[in-house]
């Protein structure tokens, strides 16, 4: 799914009020991109050690995200380093022992990836943090349908613009025999309809007649 410039934008001004308001190190948008998961967006402050593009392997990874994706639920880690679950996740190595994250849901409800904070600090993250992070859970998902429809619609006005180029092509309007509905080509041949249609479906039609009906209708007229 292609996310306009605009709403790229809007995505960075809520990791950055994310990470300013909860005062921590790094707040993330991250990606599915099977096997992999990527920081599609990453908040602009200097404590920040992670940066758009940054990829690991997801699957069996013990990163944080891979739960909340494969859970599809929150996710409060308040200190990996007292947590025997937590205590060796990849994280750890960046000094980034706690973390919330939210489940990110495209509009055909499958996993597009998460936000999340991350603190280099014990952090228990207060129930009005977790209320902010759902609301800007809900934004964001939104901002996804948007960009599945505009992007639904464009692929409609493309086929539709195909579609008028190929009326522009035919040059005008067909002929058909109105006896046996043959239809007349550029080259002047005749061709059963079904075989025409085949090839242009598009066609509009005009009525005239085959060498063959006139033979047969009016064979006065073919004599002269």
């Amino acid at each position: 799914m292609i996310v306009s410039k605009n709403i790229l934008g809007q995505w960075q001004d809520i990791v950055n009020i994310l990470a300013e308001i909860v005062d921590i190190p790094a707040a993330l948008i991250m990606r599915v991109r099977d096997p992999d998961i990527e920081v599609f967006v990453s908040s602009k402050n200097e404590e920040n050690p992670y940066h758009p593009g940054d990829k690991e392997h997801l699957w069996g990874s013990g990163l944080y995200c891979e739960t909340v994706i494969k859970t599809q639920e929150k996710l409060l880690v308040p200190d990996a380093l007292a947590d025997e679950k937590w205590k060796n996740n990849p994280d750890i190595k960046l000094n980034m022992i706690s973390y919330l994250g939210f489940p990110l849901r495209g509009p055909n409800k499958k996993p597009f990836g998460t936000i999340c904070v991350l603190d280099s600090n014990r952090n228990e993250y207060s129930k009005t943090i977790e209320r902010l992070m759902m609301k800007f859970r809900d934004l964001i998902e939104s901002h996804l349908e948007l960009s599945y429809m505009n992007q639904l619609l464009g692929d409609k006005n493309k086929k539709l613009s195909d579609y008028l180029m190929e009326l522009q092509a035919l040059r005008g309007i067909v002929p058909i025999c109105s006896n046996c509905k043959s239809i007349r080509d550029e080259q002047d041949k005749w061709h059963p309809i079904e075989d025409y249609l085949i090839r242009q479906p598009q066609a509009d039609f005009s009525h005239g007649i085959c060498p063959k009906c006139m033979k047969k209708l009016y064979p006065e007229y073919e004599e002269s």
